[in-house]
C-alpha cells in the first residue's frame, strides 16, 4: 500500500511539473510570436528631392534623401538655378542665400529649422564665418541644432565662401 500510495505521489508529482513546463513552453512560445511581430519592420523606400535638377543631375548628387522620418540634406551653396555662383566675395549674403535654399527643402518635406538636428557648415573663411554667424539666430528661433563648423581649403567652386548641410527628423 506504501509502495502505491509513494508511486501515486510520484506520478502526481510528475504530471505536474509536466503540465507547468508545457504551460511555460507555450508562454514563452506565445512571448517569441509577439516579439517576432514587434521586430518585423517594412522597409522604407528613399524619396529623392531636387532643387535644381539639371545643376545636380550634372555634379551627380541629390539636395535632399528622406528615409522614414530622417531627412539627409546636402550642403547648400549659393547659386542661381544654372549653378553659377552668386554673391561672389559676400559671405553674409551667400549665408542667407544657402539658408534660402534650406528652407524651400524643408518646406517641400512639411518641415522647418525647428526640425533641424545637425547642422554642419563649412567655409573657406572662418573669421568672417564667425563675425557673421548673428543671423543665424534669425533661422533658429527655438535653439540650435548640433553640429561643427569647419575652415576648408576650398569648395566645390573657388567663389563659394560657405556651404550648409543639415540632418533633419521629421516628427
Amino acid at each position: 500500500m506504501k509502495k502505491s500510495t509513494n508511486r501515486l505521489t510520484l506520478v502526481t508529482m510528475l504530471s505536474a511539473l509536466i503540465l507547468a513546463f508545457l504551460s511555460c513552453e507555450q508562454k514563452q512560445k506565445e512571448e517569441t510570436k509577439d516579439v517576432a511581430k514587434e521586430v518585423i519592420a517594412t522597409s522604407e523606400a528613399p524619396e529623392y528631392f531636387l532643387l535644381r535638377p539639371d545643376v545636380e543631375k550634372a555634379y551627380g548628387y541629390s539636395h535632399a534623401v528622406k528615409i522614414g522620418n530622417s531627412i539627409k540634406v546636402s550642403g547648400a551653396v549659393s547659386m542661381d538655378d544654372e549653378g553659377n555662383p552668386t554673391a561672389v566675395g559676400d559671405i553674409e549674403q551667400q549665408m542667407k542665400n544657402c539658408y534660402a535654399d534650406l528652407e524651400k527643402i524643408l518646406t517641400h518635406f512639411g518641415c522647418t529649422f525647428d526640425d533641424v538636428i545637425k547642422e554642419d557648415i563649412f567655409t573657406t573663411d572662418m573669421a568672417q564665418m564667425l563675425e557673421k554667424s548673428a543671423y543665424r539666430a534669425e533661422i533658429y528661433k527655438n535653439g540650435f541644432p548640433t553640429g561643427s563648423w569647419l575652415e576648408v581649403k576650398g569648395l566645390a567652386l573657388p567663389e563659394f565662401m560657405v556651404e550648409i548641410e543639415l540632418e533633419v527628423h521629421k516628427p
